[in-house]
């Protein structure tokens, strides 16, 4: 996995911890696009709990003003269904889900590095995800752009549910660079560019994110 491999490649370079950044999918109902969170725990698919640094994370939670602690469910493919998130959160008691957290916190327990996590809800809990959301990003997290019109060309009836998801989408990546800022001083995170080349300029609707 390309992101597991870029750990390992910063752990070699003397990585004292590991932050994971970045959205993730409602599992808890009442969870605006755009709500922060920081992770207690990620829960795995395979059962496995891996615990976020306490003092890390509510270091983290109190800067970003307040980012609700909560468990974050680790999954390998997004979760697309309203009653596929209700059934997740009943399993893990997560509040929100990701495909990313869990390889970063895996990695961390790994080499015993402290481990936190941040996110941001990009989808709630009670939206569906059409297929062309599903198959919107390609895995070096640029957007899939032909896979998008093609989904839609087969079936059109999307376009309404994708325009919300954008919305809620923008919403999102603007939280997270908000929270990004925040964490600069108390953390020491001065350098935003290596960051800004993981998210879009622009979302689907084609207007640039405000940073």
């Amino acid at each position: 996995m390309g992101l597991e491999r870029a750990l390992k490649v910063a752990i070699a370079k003397q990585a004292s911890a590991i932050i994971s950044f970045g959205v993730a999918g409602g599992l808890a109902p009442g969870l605006a696009a755009g709500s922060k969170l920081v992770a207690r725990a990620i829960v795995a698919e395979d059962g496995a709990r891996y615990y976020g640094d306490p003092v890390w994370s509510k270091r983290l939670a109190c800067a970003l003003g307040g980012a609700t602690i909560a468990d974050i469910a680790g999954v390998d493919a997004p979760v697309a269904g309203c009653a596929e998130k209700r059934a997740l959160h009943s399993k893990t008691g997560a509040y929100v889900a990701d495909t990313e957290s869990h390889i970063a916190a895996r990695v961390a327990a790994a080499h015993g590095l402290p481990f936190a996590a941040f996110r941001v809800v990009a989808d709630p809990a009670d939206r569906q995800l059409p297929h062309a959301a599903l198959v919107a990003m390609k895995p070096d997290g640029s957007i899939a752009l032909g896979a998008i019109a093609g989904s839609i060309l087969r079936d059109p009836r999307q376009v309404p549910q994708l325009l919300r998801i954008a919305l809620d989408a923008r919403a999102a990546f603007a939280a997270l660079l908000r929270g990004r800022k925040l964490l600069a001083g108390p953390f020491g995170f001065t350098d935003f560019a290596e960051f800004l080349l993981d998210l879009p300029a622009e979302d689907v609707i084609g207007g640039p994110l405000q940073v």
